[in-house]
């Protein structure tokens, strides 16, 4: 897909961040999009000033059921799909012990089930299309374990694995439909603001400052990164600097990157 115009784009998690940097990029550069949030005010603020080019539509990832109907929905108000980004996505901070079953389903259902039932419920239009491709968002941290991530991690790995197992099954069945698995760095969106914390006690509310001043990536640029990814085909789409580097980092030191983890992160164990 080397052109997006005239095409028809799916964004989940499209109310701030990459999601609305990505729906904004896709209509500048000729496409339709389909726009969904479970936050109604930033989906709509994301949907402002793009008129007829973007249509908006609330959805909870989390509900499977929800996903299905959407996929159907899509494709009866615009004709079809040719590209679907399973972007919404949220993060937990918490250790393996401290966290709940609550924590760890909110985040697993979300950042994993989201991403394989919008991947399975759009694949048949998807085909149908003559032309495809899904870009499932996983991180940096579906390269690398963090202290206090586990959860994340879990998700993101999940990810990964998914949609490298998908796009070799997409190559050899002839498929006219690609693939390709999106890991970001640090980019300034509120995911950190919006995180949950499975010891509130323990909660440090300047870590969303924190994050921010050492996200390298605006969401623009990100978005930018994912669609050039896209239209190169790649399997792997690095965003940042310092993506490339923690992507280099366990090929060149194997699982002694843990004791390089370790030793820089900023997260204390309970």
């Amino acid at each position: 897909m080397k052109s997006f115009a005239g095409r028809v784009a799916v964004v989940t998690g499209a109310g701030s961040g990459i999601g609305r940097a990505l729906t904004r990029q896709l209509v500048s550069e000729g496409a339709r999009v389909a726009a969904s949030d479970i936050d109604k005010k930033g989906l709509d603020e994301t949907l402002a000033g793009l008129g007829d080019a973007a249509t908006g539509y609330l959805l909870d990832v989390a509900d499977r059921d929800a996903i299905y109907a959407h996929a159907d929905q899509v494709v009866a108000d615009l004709g079809g799909v040719n590209l679907v980004i399973n972007n919404a996505g949220v993060a937990l901070k918490g250790t393996v012990r401290e966290m709940s079953d609550d924590d760890l389903h909110w985040v697993m259902d979300i950042d994993f089930w989201g991403v394989v039932h919008g991947t399975r419920a759009f694949l048949p239009h998807l085909v149908a299309s003559g032309e495809g491709h899904v870009v499932n968002i996983s991180s940096v941290f579906g390269l690398i374990g963090v202290p206090t991530q586990s959860a994340y991690n879990a998700a993101k790995f999940a990810v990964r694995g998914f949609t490298e197992a998908l796009r070799q099954e997409l190559q050899l069945d002839g498929s006219p439909v690609s693939a390709s698995c999106v890991h970001p760095g640090g980019v300034k969106t509120n995911i950190a603001r919006n995180a949950r914390t499975s010891n509130p006690a323990g909660a440090d509310p300047t870590d969303a400052d924190a994050f921010d001043k050492v996200a390298m990536t605006s969401p623009e640029r990100a978005a930018k990164a994912i669609l050039n990814g896209v239209r190169r085909d790649q399997a792997r789409i690095l965003v940042g600097p310092d993506a490339r580097l923690l992507d280099a980092l366990p090929r060149v030191l194997g699982s002694r990157y843990q004791s390089v983890v370790k030793l820089v992160s900023n997260r204390t164990l309970r």
